[in-house]
C-alpha cells in the first residue's frame, strides 16, 4: 500500500485509490493549498489492489479515523468497496452515500467520521460544461454508459434526475452483480423502468445493435476504468460511435484506448469529444471543500483549474 499507515507525518490529506503516484493531484494539491490556505499541503497516496479485500477496506478507514493528523481523503475506484466494508465505521453517512452504496469522500467533524458520496453532484458539474440542458429533447437522442461502478452510478443517477431525460440509457458492465446493484440503486430512488436497461458486456451483438442504432446526439461515456489504471476499451470490436454523438471518456490520463478511438473518428462522424479533465478538477474540489471546510466558488474552480494545467 502506498503511503504505509504509520506515516509518522504531521497533518496530511489522503488520496485511495489503485496508482496514486501517477495522478496529477499529487503534484497540484500543494498549490491548490496555497491558494486555498489549507492547514496541510501534503497528499499522501493509499494505493489499494482492485481486488482490494473487506480487511483492506476496513483498515485504512479505521486508520483514517484514529489518526488525529489524517484529516480526510478522496477515494476512486474504491468507493463501492469501502462503503460495503466499512460503512458501519462511519458515524454519518450522506444520503447519496446511503443511496449509492458508495463514499467518494471522508471527512471529520466534532470527533465524528463523515461519508460522502460526492460523484453525482461532481459528474453533473463537468457534464454541464458541454451537455446543453435542452440536449436530449432536441435531439431525441439516448445514452450508452459503459460501466455501473460508482462512476456509472453517478452519471445515471445525475441524467435521471435532470428535467431533460435522456431518450432511454443503455449501462453495460462486465460483471452482474454491479449491473444489479446499479438497478436496485435506481428501484430505491423511483427511477422510471423503462428509462434504464442493464446489459452484460459479454453481450457484444446488444450493444453493437444499439451503437448502430443510436440517434445523432447519442451521449457515449466511457464510465467503466477502462485505459486507466488498466488497458482497455468497452466498445466491442468492429464497432463505431453514432454520427454527431457526444463522447465523453472519464478518464483524464492513462492508455484512454476509448479516447483513441473517439478522436480518430472525431471528424469523420461529426463527434464532440470531451475527456475527464473537469471532472478531476470538479471531483478533487468538492471533495477538498468537504474535508477542510472551506468554500469553493466558480471563480475559484477556474482559478484552481488554471494552476492545474500547468502539470498536464
Amino acid at each position: 500500500m502506498t503511503g504505509s499507515l504509520d506515516t509518522g507525518m504531521s497533518s496530511h490529506m489522503g488520496f485511495v485509490g489503485v496508482s496514486t503516484s501517477q495522478s496529477s493531484i499529487m503534484s497540484i494539491f500543494p498549490a491548490w493549498a496555497d491558494i486555498l490556505r489549507l492547514p496541510t499541503r501534503t497528499l499522501i497516496g493509499h494505493d489499494l489492489p482492485m481486488d482490494a479485500s473487506p480487511a483492506d477496506y476496513r483498515r485504512l478507514v479505521e486508520h483514517i479515523r484514529d489518526d488525529p493528523d489524517h484529516l480526510g481523503a478522496l477515494v476512486t475506484t474504491h468507493k463501492m468497496g469501502i462503503f460495503a466494508a466499512a460503512h458501519d465505521l462511519f458515524d454519518d453517512l450522506d444520503d447519496f452515500s446511503t443511496l449509492c452504496g458508495e463514499i467518494s469522500s471522508i471527512s471529520k467533524r466534532n470527533g465524528r467520521l463523515v461519508g460522502h458520496a460526492k460523484d453525482p453532484i461532481t459528474v453533473g458539474l463537468a457534464a454541464e460544461e458541454f451537455l446543453a440542458p435542452d440536449h436530449f429533447a432536441r435531439t431525441g437522442a439516448g445514452t450508452i454508459c459503459f460501466g455501473a461502478g460508482g462512476a456509472g452510478t453517478a452519471l445515471t443517477w445525475y441524467l435521471a434526475g435532470r428535467p431533460d431525460t435522456p431518450n432511454g440509457i443503455i449501462v453495460t458492465d462486465t460483471s452482474q452483480p454491479r449491473l444489479d446493484h446499479l438497478r436496485e440503486v435506481h428501484n430505491r430512488r423511483g427511477t422510471p423502468g423503462d428509462l434504464i436497461r442493464y446489459v452484460r458486456a459479454d453481450n457484444s451483438p446488444a450493444i453493437a445493435r444499439a451503437l448502430a442504432a443510436g440517434r445523432a446526439g447519442t451521449f457515449v461515456v466511457n464510465a467503466s476504468g477502462l485505459g486507466k489504471d488498466r488497458p482497455g476499451n468497452p466498445m466491442p470490436d468492429g464497432t463505431h460511435f453514432p454520427e454527431q454523438s457526444l463522447v465523453w471518456e472519464f478518464n483524464y490520463r492513462g492508455s484512454r484506448e476509448f479516447l483513441v478511438q473517439a478522436r480518430d473518428e472525431e471528424l469523420a462522424s461529426g463527434l464532440e469529444v470531451s475527456d475527464g479533465w473537469r471532472y478531476f478538477i470538479h471531483g478533487w474540489s468538492q471533495v477538498i471543500a468537504e474535508v477542510f471546510g472551506v468554500d469553493i466558488t466558480e471563480a475559484l474552480v477556474t482559478r484552481l483549474s488554471h494552476v492545474a494545467l500547468g502539470t498536464r
